[in-house]
Protein backbone atom coordinates (compact mmCIF):
# COMPACT_ATOMS: atom_id res chain seq x y z
CA UNK A 1 0.00 0.00 0.00
CA UNK A 2 1.38 3.35 -1.05
CA UNK A 3 -0.54 6.54 -0.52
CA UNK A 4 0.78 9.58 -2.35
CA UNK A 5 0.96 12.98 -0.70
CA UNK A 6 0.77 16.00 -2.98
CA UNK A 7 1.85 19.44 -1.78
CA UNK A 8 1.50 22.98 -2.99
CA UNK A 9 2.42 26.35 -1.55
CA UNK A 10 -0.40 28.89 -1.40
CA UNK A 11 0.02 32.55 -2.36
CA UNK A 12 -0.04 33.54 1.33
CA UNK A 13 2.92 31.26 2.08
CA UNK A 14 1.02 28.43 3.74
CA UNK A 15 1.44 24.88 2.47
CA UNK A 16 -1.36 22.49 1.63
CA UNK A 17 -0.94 18.72 1.49
CA UNK A 18 -3.43 16.19 0.18
CA UNK A 19 -3.70 12.41 -0.01
CA UNK A 20 -5.75 12.11 -3.23
CA UNK A 21 -6.68 8.44 -2.63
CA UNK A 22 -8.45 9.42 0.62
CA UNK A 23 -11.25 11.95 -0.03
CA UNK A 24 -11.05 14.76 2.50
CA UNK A 25 -7.46 14.05 3.60
CA UNK A 26 -6.27 17.58 3.03
CA UNK A 27 -4.46 19.80 5.52
CA UNK A 28 -2.67 23.12 5.78
CA UNK A 29 0.59 23.82 7.57
CA UNK A 30 2.93 26.73 8.20
CA UNK A 31 5.61 24.80 6.32
CA UNK A 32 5.67 21.84 3.93
CA UNK A 33 6.62 19.25 6.58
CA UNK A 34 3.82 20.33 8.91
CA UNK A 35 1.23 20.15 6.11
CA UNK A 36 2.44 16.66 5.13
CA UNK A 37 2.33 15.41 8.73
CA UNK A 38 -1.18 16.73 9.24
CA UNK A 39 -2.46 15.22 5.97
CA UNK A 40 -0.89 11.84 6.76
CA UNK A 41 -2.39 11.81 10.26
CA UNK A 42 -5.80 12.77 8.89
CA UNK A 43 -5.63 10.03 6.24
CA UNK A 44 -4.89 7.45 8.93
CA UNK A 45 -7.80 8.68 11.06
CA UNK A 46 -10.17 8.47 8.08
CA UNK A 47 -9.03 4.91 7.28
CA UNK A 48 -9.33 3.85 10.93
CA UNK A 49 -12.84 5.31 11.14
CA UNK A 50 -13.92 3.45 8.00
CA UNK A 51 -12.43 0.21 9.28
CA UNK A 52 -14.14 0.61 12.64
CA UNK A 53 -17.50 1.03 10.89
CA UNK A 54 -17.07 -2.10 8.78
CA UNK A 55 -16.07 -0.29 5.61
CA UNK A 56 -12.81 -2.03 4.71
CA UNK A 57 -11.03 0.53 2.53
CA UNK A 58 -9.30 -0.80 -0.58
CA UNK A 59 -6.16 0.92 0.67
CA UNK A 60 -5.98 -1.62 3.52
CA UNK A 61 -6.47 -4.76 1.42
CA UNK A 62 -2.78 -5.62 1.59
CA UNK A 63 -2.14 -4.44 5.14
CA UNK A 64 -3.96 -7.08 7.18
CA UNK A 65 -3.75 -10.82 6.63
CA UNK A 66 -6.22 -12.64 8.85
CA UNK A 67 -5.20 -16.22 9.60
CA UNK A 68 -7.86 -18.88 9.19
Amino acid sequence: MNLAVETEQEADGRWIAEVPQIPGALAYGADRREAISRAEALALRVLADRLEHGEMPRELDEVFLVAV
